[in-house]
């Protein structure tokens, strides 16, 4: 098991978001969490990646305990998170915005081992390199954010909302690429807006409501619970 998260409360100020939540996700797995908008699921990859601290609860990475660490210690044992707005650094060139995340690896030939993967993945980073990230279509940003992760080598890719904003044929290319990471050894938990779509090619999936898991399993058995398709789906 890679990630197992029990019992987990998190919130803002006052404001309890997360309540109990228990889920995990085996080595090698794609794994959704679908839900309505202020749901908590960007509040959850927080407190994974532990950019929001747990207020109770346990989150563990590999087996090894990772509550209350800070971010870039859990980044180095092998989380890397795409959020949602990606995040970029818009005043850098986009090889640059690239390197940045080669830098966590300390280690310059698989950094460059790394980049070449990422410039074959998204051939146009590669074709715009030298170009400034702020100068790049929502799309083309997404594949940056998407790149500065893997440049990390991570184990496990969080992946939050990667298809907002972007139009219909971006956002089938940036899911195409996903079975291209897995095929790497990369598992991903994937946080998406569009139910049908990430339910369809996940292993498991998880649905949040008010803070709380409601209901597990397998993607294609929770497409067919009613509940879920006149929620989510309208049908």
């Amino acid at each position: 098991m890679i990630l197992e998260v029990s019992a987990l409360d998190a919130g803002y100020g006052d404001a309890q978001v997360l309540s109990g939540v228990s889920m995990h996700v085996e080595e090698g797995e794609l794994v959704s969490i679908v839900g309505a908008n202020g749901a908590g699921k960007s509040t959850l990859l927080r407190a994974i990646m532990g950019t929001l601290p747990a207020r109770s609860g346990d989150i563990r990475f590999a087996g090894e305990p990772i509550t209350g660490l800070p971010t870039h210690q859990i980044a180095r044992m092998g989380v890397a998170q795409v959020m949602e707005g990606r995040r970029l650094f818009g005043h850098m060139e986009v090889e640059d915005n690239l390197r940045v995340g080669g830098d966590l690896l300390r280690d310059p030939v698989k950094s460059r081992d790394n980049l070449e993967w990422v410039y074959t993945m998204f051939p146009r980073l590669k074709e715009r390199r030298s170009q400034l990230a702020r100068s790049f279509s929502g799309g083309e940003q997404q594949m940056l954010a998407i790149g500065r992760a893997l440049m990390t080598s991570p184990r496990l890719l969080l992946l939050d909302e990667p298809s907002i904003g972007l139009a219909p044929v971006m956002v089938e290319y940036i899911f195409g690429k996903l079975p291209e990471i897995r095929a790497r050894g990369i598992t991903v938990l994937l946080v998406e807006q569009d139910v049908q779509r990430s339910l369809t090619i996940a292993a498991r999936g998880y649905v949040l409501e008010h803070g709380e898991i409601v209901m597990s399993g397998p993607g294609h058995e929770l497409l067919q619970d009613a509940g879920l398709r006149r929620a989510y789906l309208g049908v």
